[in-house]
């Protein structure tokens, strides 16, 4: 019993080391200057990390006490979430080429607190990297947030996810080309909805239209994307609609972002 209990603890050690070098070969590609060779990188990387995050697994598989059932659900894991992130660093990167009218600064999640978890997290850029507060917060699937604190080297992102009351934000819904305005005020857990107040009865607004930021209050920029319209609530006075938006992203699944930096 023992003996087994030595070999998990040297198994967890191993898997640690390997994420602290996921993590450190990950924030090296941000520093790679060449965009057109980034898949190329990105291809070694993966299978360096994997080699190295596998190697202490195929080492105690030789051990006959290791269960090799055990040690394939662990390899599929790695390799798994492996895949997830080098995916969701190229959706970041390939922001580059479709923000012309910004700066993207992109960083990494440093933290979240587990109880407010869909109200902050932590990056690690700051001030030295040019984020200043009120500056909006994106990945490839849309806005998630806006810089609230600034330190030198790392930011604090208030997510479009939190529990705050003053947290607005003014949106335009797309319909056939017709802007209409709501102001986006509150997310459900249970459904993965943000919603949104403010509309008339009268508008016509359909499932499907896009929504954006509409760049009023100054809060954040217009065109930002945000979701689409998924369903539809006349309120019971039946004076106003509340509208319910489906983000694309996964908020409880963030680990890279992009900060928008308006080019002066």
């Amino acid at each position: 019993m023992k003996g087994k209990k030595q070999k998990k603890k040297k198994m967890w050690v191993f898997l640690g080391a390997g994420v602290v070098l996921l993590s450190s070969l990950v924030l090296s590609i941000f520093l790679y200057p060449r965009v057109g060779e980034i898949d190329i990188l990105l291809k070694d990387v993966a299978m360096f990390i994997n080699k190295a995050a596998m190697y202490p697994f195929t080492a105690l598989n030789s051990e006959k006490n290791v269960s090799q059932n055990e040690s394939y659900v662990i390899q599929k894991n790695i390799n798994s979430s492996l895949e997830k992130e080098i995916q969701e660093l190229k959706d970041v990167l390939e922001l580059n080429r479709t923000l012309t009218e910004y700066e993207p600064i992109h960083a990494t999640i440093l933290s979240r607190n587990k109880s407010y978890w869909f109200n902050t997290i932590t990056i690690d850029k700051g001030k030295s990297s040019g984020i200043r507060k009120d500056m909006a917060v994106i990945t490839a699937r849309g806005l998630i947030g806006k810089i609230t604190k600034v330190s030198h080297n790392s930011s604090e992102v208030k997510l479009i996810t939190a529990d705050d009351e003053n947290f607005k934000i003014s949106i335009a819904i797309q319909t056939n080309d017709v802007d209409n305005f709501a102001i986006l005020s509150g997310y459900d857990l249970k459904t993965g909805l943000m919603k949104a107040t403010g509309i008339d009865k009268t508008t016509n607004i359909q499932i499907g239209d896009t929504v954006l930021t509409s760049g009023l209050g100054s809060m954040f920029t217009a065109g930002i994307y945000i979701g689409t319209v998924e369903k539809i609530e006349n309120d019971k006075y039946d004076l106003s609609k509340t509208i319910y938006i489906r983000t694309y992203q996964d908020f409880n699944d963030i680990h890279y972002v992009t900060v928008l930096k308006v080019k002066s």
